[in-house]
């Protein structure tokens, strides 16, 4: 499709416990290898809040664990890793074009929202209730315009989003080998040749995730090691388009 199309905003409003919510409408075709509901991964329904302090800010996080959003619903540590490089690296994102991928929570882009960004939240069209929830509570009212949140289901509708993005940002979203044609397929579109993409990972031998960085990434994109976590196993890989080569 057209490069110049315009980009796809979806702003969400929402009410009421989670319990009262009405069940979600059966998802698109495909849509369910993208985000794999593991109905035995939480078994019961439970909200839950926590508290996390990076740059200077205080974010408050609610997780809605239970079946419907399943690996959405938590904060993994990867996330709380790339959020820590963001503050040992004082990285600035005053005033740059940044996206998230597969947000879950939202933690990673809320924090780039406050550290000055311009920034996009996506994730499937059901994790996007406790992401717009989490950025009413820690992104100030008058700066909310610079948080959007919106559904992006990747190599599907990728396309109705912008090119080159100054970051792309990714947590714990390299964990199911059948997504990662079109995981390669969205960072493609959106990443132009001044990008930079920071994806963190837990490096799960069962989920492949080192062969995603070191046979299937570089074949497309120039990719660094830029942290490792040795206790959690968590590695942070900056990625920018082979242009810059």
């Amino acid at each position: 499709m057209a490069a110049s199309r315009q980009p796809l905003f979806c702003h969400v409003e929402f009410g009421g416990a989670v319990a009262a919510r009405e069940p979600p409408e059966a998802a698109p075709e495909g849509l369910e290898a993208v985000f794999p509901r593991e109905v035995g991964l939480f078994a019961d329904a439970f909200p839950e809040e926590t508290r996390y302090g990076f740059c200077g800010h205080v974010l408050t996080i609610a997780q809605h664990h239970g079946a419907r959003l399943g690996v959405a619903a938590p904060v993994w540590e990867a996330a709380l890793t790339l959020c820590k490089y963001f503050e040992k690296q004082k990285l600035n994102f005053w005033g740059k074009k940044v996206i998230e991928l597969g947000a879950g929570t939202g933690i990673v882009g809320i924090l780039a929202t406050l550290l000055g960004g311009d920034v996009t939240i996506t994730d499937l069209p059901l994790a996007l209730e406790q992401i717009q929830e989490n950025v009413h509570r820690n992104v100030p009212a008058a700066h909310s315009a610079r948080a959007r949140v919106c559904a992006l289901s990747w190599g599907l509708d990728h396309e109705e989003f912008l090119r080159d993005y100054d970051f792309i940002l990714g947590a714990d979203i390299v964990y199911l080998k059948d997504t990662y044609p079109l995981l390669i397929r969205t960072l493609q579109h959106l990443c132009g040749p001044h990008s930079t993409i920071y994806l963190s990972s837990k490096m799960r031998q069962e989920h492949s995730t080192a062969m995603f960085y070191e046979a299937l990434l570089p074949l497309h994109f120039t990719s660094e090691l830029a942290y490792r976590d040795e206790n959690e196993n968590i590695n942070i890989y900056r990625v920018t388009s082979k242009q810059n080569s």
